[in-house]
């Protein structure tokens, strides 16, 4: 393998849900989805660039045409003031409205970026109020307009050429419409004063030069429709009138008087000046209807990359979940039926054959295995994992139906090994009673005595197995009570150093002759154990206490004790969650406890002993005790 291709493995391995079909299909679908992603967003930036750009620039016309509508009324106040320094008194309530009006414009407009051009504004209005410096007034004004005009009549075609034209008309026209009112303001002072100052007449100059060149770059920018609008303006009625009054200030340069009626002249270039306002905001609506395309066509490719990259990953998400299902639904299938014979089929072949009857001799007959038949929709390969499984299933049958036998043989085994020793034991308890009656000599006496004992143990033991097995003892069962006391006597005898128990501290109670020989059991093996896993010189404490309705005994001792796990699984055996065919051997007497418990009904639980050590608890329920007062119904041999 080159080293390429292993490092293609090693990444996969490490790329998230490589583990699944659908996780593969995935990754493999993804990768040429990601370059395809990767040049639609290539494309979105530009698109989206594009957007913002028009975006920017419909914002910056509606700006400029703003502040061209402040201009427009600052043009008009400035020459109201002009007119008014002049001498023209009749100006008076005009320039008032007129000012509301700027003021109105000026609010529309908003914030201003860096120093305000106007923030002389209020000084200079209270200056005209008190008849100051027309020259200064008006020169606060120009510079004002200038400033603003300047200031945000920059670049805003963003690279579109009618839109450049567009706006290079209406900066045109805005120069000649400046020019104009400038004209208005500068001559209506004039007019009223009757003559030129010094340096008016050169102003005036000035400013029809500028105004004849700003028409000139106008014509080159605009279009028909809005030369046409220009043409019209200027040959009306009151713009010839103006024309002519202006060469009549024209012929006046040498400072000789004026005879021109200051309000004519105002009304007529107000006229015109409206006029051509109304052309340029003719332009400005074309330059923004132009803007508003061009923000609309930008708004309409984005949708449309955007909508072209949405499209490319709903269109590898459903061929991703289209070739995972192909897959993963015949395996899941697979995956059902497996899980079927795991937890259904296996299970019933075992209840069969532990349910069948041990004494016929004969195993019970697995259950039949479905035909080869074929996964819907599968492919080739998965029909023969299909078929494949399928082997694995009968073969899985046949054994765990032998498995089953082999448990239940042995069950068997331990029931009829039990039964032998236990009859063999009896007898040969039998003969060390009949012994013990006619020994004479106290030494022999307590040898038999011994060996009495020794075969006690060994009859609990061969007891044990039956319990393992399932098998009952209806033989130890009789009618009658016993008190507990008696029990607990009864069980520290079956064990081997029963001089190391202590059972001072039991209450009395009675216990039902059919319980005794299970509790006797019981609790001798919980004795046993506590004193195997205790030092020789320790004792174990047996307690008896009722509890309302139940009686409680604990088994305690002072040992090595058991970590949390091992006590988990201690308890979960006493509970009778495990099977003791797989328990080690020294474990075993846990599961005869949990059988017993589970006969009697009782709880038995481990916990630890305070300091070192482990307590067992024993709760017996109300069903194995006797009504208090119940004599016994004979003396019971133990």
């Amino acid at each position: 393998m080159t080293p390429t291709a292993t490092a293609l493995r090693h990444l996969a391995r490490l790329t998230p849900g490589w583990r699944t079909i659908r996780g593969r299909v995935t990754v493999v679908l993804a990768v040429p989805t990601c370059l395809l992603l990767v040049l639609t967003g290539l494309a979105v930036a530009d698109r989206a660039g594009d957007w913002a750009a028009a975006r920017e620039t419909h914002d910056r016309v509606d700006r400029v045409l703003a502040v061209q509508a402040l201009v427009h009324e600052l043009q008009r106040e400035r020459g109201l003031g002009n007119g008014l320094l002049g001498g023209a008194r009749q100006y008076r309530d005009d320039l008032d409205a007129q000012r509301a009006r700027s003021d109105t414009a000026r609010t529309a407009l908003g914030d201003l970026p860096g120093t305000d051009p106007l923030d002389r504004l209020g000084a200079v209005r209270s200056s005209v109020d008190e008849g100051g410096s027309r020259s200064e007034t008006f020169a606060f004004y120009t510079d004002a307009i200038a400033t603003l005009t300047r200031s945000h009549t920059a670049d805003a075609a963003g690279g579109d050429r009618a839109l450049g034209d567009a706006m290079d008309a209406l900066r045109a026209l805005g120069d000649a419409t400046e020019s104009v009112a400038l004209e208005r303001g500068s001559l209506n002072g004039v007019f009223a004063a009757g003559r030129f100052r010094t340096d008016e007449y050169l102003a005036f100059a000035e400013v029809r030069a500028s105004r004849v060149a700003a028409l000139g770059q106008f014509g080159k920018s605009a279009t028909a429709d809005q030369r046409a609008s220009l043409d019209k303006a200027l040959a009306t009625t009151d713009a010839r009138r103006a024309a002519d009054l202006e060469k009549r200030a024209a012929a006046a340069g040498d400072g000789s008087r004026l005879a021109v009626d200051p309000d004519l002249w105002w009304r007529s270039m107000t006229v015109l000046v409206d006029d051509l306002y109304g052309v340029q905001r003719s332009v400005g609506a074309d330059a923004r209807t132009r803007a508003g395309e061009l923000s609309a066509a930008a708004t309409w490719q984005l949708a449309g990359f955007l909508g072209l990259g949405f499209l490319i990953v709903a269109v590898a998400a459903a061929l991703a979940v289209l070739s995972a299902r192909s897959i993963t639904r015949p395996l899941g299938a697979l995956a059902e039926e497996a899980d079927e014979v795991a937890g259904v089929r296996l299970r019933e072949a075992v209840q069969r054959i532990q349910e069948a009857d041990a004494g016929s001799g004969t195993a019970a007959t697995p259950l039949p295995c479905r035909p080869d038949a074929p996964v819907p929709g599968s492919a080739q390969e998965i029909t023969q994992l299909a078929a494949a499984l399928r082997n694995v299933e009968r073969t899985a049958v046949g054994l765990a139906a032998q498995q089953a036998a082999l448990r239940r043989n042995t069950s068997e085994s331990l029931a009829n090994l039990g039964r032998r020793n236990q009859s063999l034991l009896r007898r040969q308890l039998g003969l060390i009673t009949a012994l013990e009656s006619q020994e004479i000599d106290p030494e022999a006496l307590g040898e038999l005595f011994e060996l009495d004992h020794l075969a006690t143990r060994m009859r609990r033991n061969a007891e044990s197995l039956l319990v393992l097995a399932g098998e009952h003892e209806p033989q130890r069962a009789w009618p009658g009570t016993v008190t507990i006391r008696e029990v607990v006597q009864s069980a520290v005898a079956e064990v081997e150093q029963y001089r190391r128990v202590a059972t001072a501290d039991i209450e009395a109670c009675r216990v039902r002759g059919d319980a005794v020989a299970d509790l006797s059991h019981l609790l001798a093996e919980l004795i046993e154990n506590a004193l195997v896993y205790s030092a020789v010189q320790l004792p174990v404490e047996v307690y008896g206490w009722r509890d309302l309705d139940e009686y409680c005994l604990a088994v305690v001792d002072r040992g090595v004790g058991m970590g949390a796990e091992a006590l988990a699984r201690a308890n979960a055996r006493l509970a009778g969650d495990e099977s003791f065919l797989v328990a080690p051997t020294r474990q075993l007497g846990h599961y005869v406890v949990g059988r017993l418990a589970a006969r009697l009904g009782a709880q038995v639980e481990l916990r630890p002993t305070d300091g070192t050590g482990i307590t067992a608890y024993v709760c017996l329920p109300a069903t194995v005790l006797a009504t208090e007062g119940v004599v016994p119904a004979g003396a019971a041999t133990m």
